[in-house]
């Protein structure tokens, strides 16, 4: 089967491309093109045709790409034409009239570009994070996967495992004769190097995690104390509904910010109160919610209304900031157990203090988001195999020390195989599409 899709964007553009893959690709070069096929990966001018009526389509570049030199690993070809919704429309017409030829689905050409050995699925993971970022700092961490640091790793983990394994099946086969002294401590060490090398990448504070996906920041409080208004200003523009009807928000409402490069989740939730209305009160089982999931929380308060609640001290233990809103009603000083705790006093009103509150932020993010060269996870898939293939080593520890060696073996080739997962040197189709999905067509 030939694939073909739009790899630009869609929409109005100086250039459009159009990428084909397949066996088919050079007959449907010379097809709409009425000449052979030019040399490879020189762009060359031609005359781009509608096969059945030979009509003029557009005059644009022809790039071919014979496999297995191509980045689907098969035959490949791009066309160049002007970016106009008719002319690439009136290219897919012409393409999707060819026998065993069909528009690509999302993240095709990259899943053929892994199926046929050009990369390891980590480094695709990589290029759809690259694709989608939008903040300097995941941009980085896109090429610092894409550059195979982390499948290095996880490939050199496994081929000690594998080694291991070697061992251990040697004994199974030859039981009556004993494993010399130097194998055995060798077995021992190699293991216990595993698995302190993946406790040591699981204890990372997810920070490859918060990258890929943004800082979440939860805005908490009672109702009517600014927390709407403060979304609203932190975003530069009219995110939530502002009013002075108390319980005005029920829902938890997000928005995408990029703050110094750093990708930031803001919810606004619902006020925390007591409250009769069934709605109202789900609104604020998923606010006290997204304060668990939050890295940060901004618990704000009105300097009208300095009493805390008991929900709302535990929300100050930790990773959290207490926001002090409406300064400009301020009568007298603020108690001093509240200037112990880490504050900021604000009057959105009077857009007062609200730079201090974005520099303390800045510097929370600052410090989960420490730059390191040994970011390892981006996924939680790679998370959980990690997680298991650590339980199986673990398990076969416990095993080897009591000389189970065929139960021991075959913890170890379960934790190979989840290691394998994790770089796609195992049958992993289960979790392809659920991959491969997360790319735009043309990809």
């Amino acid at each position: 089967m030939t694939i073909y899709a739009l790899s630009s964007g869609p929409g109005i553009s100086g250039i459009a491309v159009v990428r084909i893959s397949g066996s088919k690709t050079s007959e449907i070069l010379e097809a709409i093109t009425k000449k052979k096929i030019p040399k490879p990966r020189i762009a060359s001018l031609r005359k781009i045709n509608k096969i059945n009526t030979s009509e003029l389509i557009d005059e644009g570049l022809i790039i071919w790409f014979p496999g297995p030199q191509s980045y689907t690993g098969e035959d490949m070809a791009e066309i160049h034409v002007h970016g106009s919704k008719a002319v690439v429309d009136a290219l897919h017409s012409t393409l999707s009239g060819i026998e065993n030829c069909r528009l690509a689905d999302p993240g095709e050409f990259t899943k053929l570009a892994f199926q046929n050995g050009k990369i390891n699925l980590l480094k695709a993971e990589s290029i759809a994070d690259l694709i989608s970022s939008e903040t300097e700092i995941q941009r980085q961490q896109a090429i610092k996967m894409i550059n195979g640091k982390s499948a290095d790793e996880f490939n050199f983990l496994r081929e000690k495992l594998l080694k291991i394994l070697s061992h251990v099946e040697a004994k199974i086969d030859f039981p009556d004769e004993d494993l010399p002294n130097n194998i055995l401590n060798e077995i021992k060490y190699s293991s216990d190097e595993v698995i302190n090398k993946i406790k040591k990448i699981l204890n990372d504070q997810k920070v490859g995690e918060r990258i890929r996906e943004g800082f979440k920041i939860a805005i908490l409080g009672p109702t009517n104390v600014g927390k709407s208004s403060l979304m609203n200003h932190l975003s530069n523009r009219d995110v939530a509904i502002v009013s002075e009807i108390a319980g005005t928000t029920r829902d938890v409402i997000e928005t995408h910010l990029n703050i110094d490069g750093y990708p930031v989740i803001i919810s606004d939730t619902a006020g925390i109160r007591d409250s009769k209305d069934e709605i109202e009160k789900k609104g604020i089982k998923l606010s006290l919610n997204r304060a668990e999931e939050a890295d940060l929380k901004l618990v704000v308060i009105d300097v009208k209304s300095l009493d805390f609640t008991d929900v709302l001290k535990d929300l100050l233990h930790d990773n959290a900031i207490l926001v002090i809103n409406k300064s400009d009603l301020l009568e007298k000083d603020i108690n001093p157990e509240i200037k112990k705790t880490n504050h900021v006093l604000i009057s959105i009103k009077e857009n007062k203090n609200i730079e201090e509150l974005i520099s303390k932020i800045k510097k929370n993010l600052k410090n989960k988001f420490i730059s390191s060269d040994d970011i390892l996870i981006t996924r939680e898939r790679h998370r959980q195999h990690l997680q298991q293939c650590l339980d199986y080593l673990n398990n076969f520890n416990q095993k080897k020390e009591i000389e189970d060696f065929d139960k021991a073996a075959e913890d170890l080739r379960l934790a190979t195989r989840h290691l394998g997962m994790i770089v796609g040197k195992v049958d992993v189709e289960e979790i392809l599409g659920s991959i491969f999905n997360d790319f735009c067509i043309g990809k």
